[in-house]
């Protein structure tokens, strides 16, 4: 055995040089929000030391593309929803390195071996590739590429992390929200309500817009739904009554403050006893003294409750909250209860990942593959063939670029061409639609809550092939 020694000093000195090269203070009054700017800078640091070795080894501007997709889809789902391209476009648009950026990474001293070519073309530098891409609100499944980037290898390289962290993180609460919408039912509201447990304050926005574009009618997210061109929508918190009531005497009071400036609103009714709040507002309905358009029950059992209320006020409509999914949804439906919408937030906007990876498949014309045990990649670019049957989603067919299937629909479309945008962004109830429309065309199976069933992907002819030369010249 061989008896490595360190010499914690030597250690010491080298990271205490590194720390007196870079000045933490220079940031410091700056906020921990994103702009435009800082773009170039949201990545993973080997996205930037991979970018100096291309650099220094003179290979930076070879054309080479890069896919999106996943391996497996979370547990539990046959489908996933493919979202957030536009701020994929957005991103690649704006992606710029500003000097005083430039300096902050010449700064932290990790460079400094890095060749002096690097920085030029950081200074130089934006995206001038091409982007292919799945329409937003398509239904995808395991091993199909959502996206593709063909560009000089330094640009490819650089963009992975923002691409997979917006598309990732969008496809999941689409998907979530489709499968919500699936359960519910068309004629069913659902809203929105995850601001406060999205893992951010900018996740918080990708979280309503892509629930939006999954299938919800609105957000209580107010700077989403206005960027967004929405209405947002809510009802009002526990605080308010306690408030009120503890202050003017009773939630009656309470109730009518809250109608007085909101008529249109619903009123949180379980505060303190649902059934006695309904009846009493169902006193003052009957009376003519407010037009009460909905209630909301966050709490208990939303079964009983909301069968209790329905009776007391008939015609007004019931809105349930309190860690909904489509799991609990399908659950109160299956026992009948009188929900007429949902808030869902939590559920929504947290839970299991979808996982998807950024593969080189191929660099200059030539296909390379990823053969690492469980994390194998398909080389070359490829393409998806969709066959419908009667305007049901029968089979897709998972091939490359140059094949060609008269009967199927290729899936990939181009957005951008040598970087800029090639059309206009899609509304959100362009997508919405969109979204609505692949949902009608997959089977029961695939979107049935208890099933693992997802759709059979097969692999062409001609990939299969590339697949066994690529394995075969890389050994």
């Amino acid at each position: 055995m061989v008896k490595t020694t360190i010499n914690t000093n030597r250690v010491r000195q080298g990271a205490e040089s590194m720390t007196s090269l870079f000045n933490p203070d220079k940031f410091m009054s700056e906020q921990l929000t994103i702009c435009s700017e800082d773009y170039s800078l949201l990545t993973d640091l080997y996205q930037l030391t991979m970018a100096a070795c291309y650099r220094g080894e003179n290979v930076h501007q070879k054309r080479a593309c890069f896919e999106v997709f996943a391996r497996r889809l979370p547990e539990g789902f046959g489908y996933a929803i493919a979202m957030g391209l536009e701020q994929v476009l957005e991103y690649l648009e704006n992606f710029r390195f500003s000097n005083n950026r430039i300096k902050a990474l010449q700064e932290t001293g990790i460079f400094a071996s890095a060749p002096g070519e690097f920085w030029s073309l950081l200074e130089s530098g934006k995206f001038t590739g091409d982007v292919w891409a799945v329409p937003e609100g398509t239904a995808v499944f395991a091993l199909e590429p959502l996206l593709r980037i063909e560009a000089p290898l330094w640009q490819a390289q650089l963009v992975e992390t923002y691409l997979l962290n917006t598309l990732n993180y969008q496809t999941l609460i689409a998907t979530r929200a489709a499968r919500a919408r699936d359960v519910a039912g068309d004629k069913t509201t659902l809203l929105e309500f995850g601001a406060r447990r999205a893992f951010s304050p900018q996740a918080s926005l990708w979280a309503a817009r892509a629930a939006l574009a999954g299938g919800f009618d609105a957000t209580s997210n107010v700077l989403a739904a206005l960027k967004l061109g929405e209405k947002p929508s809510g009802t009002m918190a526990h605080a308010l009554v306690m408030a009120l009531c503890a202050l003017e005497g009773s939630e009656e009071q309470a109730f009518s403050a809250f109608h007085q400036y909101f008529p249109g609103a619903p009123m949180l009714i379980d505060t303190y006893d649902t059934v006695a709040a309904a009846r009493e507002l169902a006193v003052k309905v009957k009376a003519g003294e407010i037009k009460l358009t909905g209630v909301r029950l966050d709490s208990g059992d939303l079964v009983a409750l909301s069968k209790q209320v329905k009776e007391i006020l008939p015609d007004v409509s019931v809105f349930a909250s309190g860690d909904i999914d489509e799991w609990e949804i399908s659950r109160l439906k299956n026992n009948n209860a009188q929900i007429d919408g949902y808030g869902i937030g939590t559920r929504l906007v947290t839970g299991k990942p979808v996982n998807g990876v950024y593969k080189l498949v191929e660099i200059e014309g030539i296909p390379v593959m990823k053969q690492s045990s469980g994390k194998v990649s398909y080389p070359g670019r490829k393409q998806i063939f969709r066959e419908f049957v009667k305007g049901e989603l029968k089979k897709d067919t998972l091939g490359l670029v140059s094949e060609n299937y008269p009967d199927k629909q290729p899936l990939l479309k181009i957005f951008m061409k040598n970087g800029r945008r090639l059309e206009a962004p899609c509304t959100i109830e362009t997508i919405r639609k969109r979204t609505a429309a692949t949902l009608a065309s997959l089977s029961p199976q695939i979107k049935n809550l208890d099933s693992s069933t997802s759709m059979p992907v097969e692999i062409s002819t001609s990939l299969q092939q590339l697949i066994e030369k690529t394995a075969n010249s890389e050994q």
